[in-house]
């Protein structure tokens, strides 16, 4: 595979590269997208950088070769050499579309407000929910919100197009199982495989997703433009 989305697609099908060790090299597919992602034994990197460059910087870091590429050392060199920034590395879950009606009520927000984000919110959580849809529209494409008494649910077009999923709920009503509801929901919102990127040490949501069916396939780094 020549591509990071037939990759994605593939690992959504549960088929992934082999697990040899080794690093495979794609482009990027967009501008705004570069980074590293982890699979079993197999990782691999999506930037438009000098290939050659790529592996010797690879090969030149002091550890077992299955680390390298998520080792603090490359990582550092790439994002120098990229003039790129990034955040965390996420653990990355996907989830097959299901039939029938969400298992709560939800209500899509007008485009103009997914898009601006302002809308209808004021308070603290509001102020909360806005920011996870500003936070998507920085990253994501064509983002849709839908709420709920409590908590909004964000969905746009993220890395190589991959359909992406976020939730945010309101503090007061958390640890009442809401969020693992928001995204069991947003399962039968779909028609293709749904993406997340969850920190590990956000134990509660890592819960959430594999409570909701979310199969977690790999570790990954976006490096974004500055």
């Amino acid at each position: 595979m020549d591509n990071l989305r037939d990759i994605l697609d593939a690992a959504a099908r549960g088929v992934f590269p082999p697990e040899d060790g080794r690093t495979t090299l794609v482009p990027q597919p967009s501008h705004r997208d570069a980074g590293v992602i982890a699979f079993t034994a197999h990782a691999v990197v999506f930037t438009d950088e000098d290939p050659g460059w790529v592996y010797e910087t690879l090969r030149g870091v002091d550890c077992d070769a299955l680390a390298a590429p998520m080792h603090p050392r490359f990582l550092a060199a790439l994002m120098e050499r990229t003039e790129r920034t990034a955040e965390t590395i996420d653990a990355v879950l996907v989830g097959s579309p299901l039939p029938g009606e969400p298992p709560l009520a939800l209500r899509e927000l007008p485009r103009e407000a997914s898009r601006d984000a302002s809308s209808e919110m004021s308070g603290e959580a509001e102020d909360a929910r806005r920011a996870r849809i500003g936070y998507a529209r920085g990253r994501r494409d064509d983002v849709r919100a839908w709420t709920t008494e409590g908590a909004v649910l964000v969905m746009g077009r993220g890395v190589a197009g991959r359909l992406e999923v976020s939730v945010e709920v309101d503090a007061n009503v958390r640890r009442r199982g809401l969020g693992r509801l928001l995204v069991t929901a947003a399962r039968h919102l779909v028609t293709e495989p749904l993406w997340a990127q969850v920190a590990p040490g956000n134990a509660r949501s890592v819960r959430a997703f594999q409570a909701a069916g979310y199969r977690p396939v790999g570790a990954e780094l976006l490096l974004r433009a500055r």
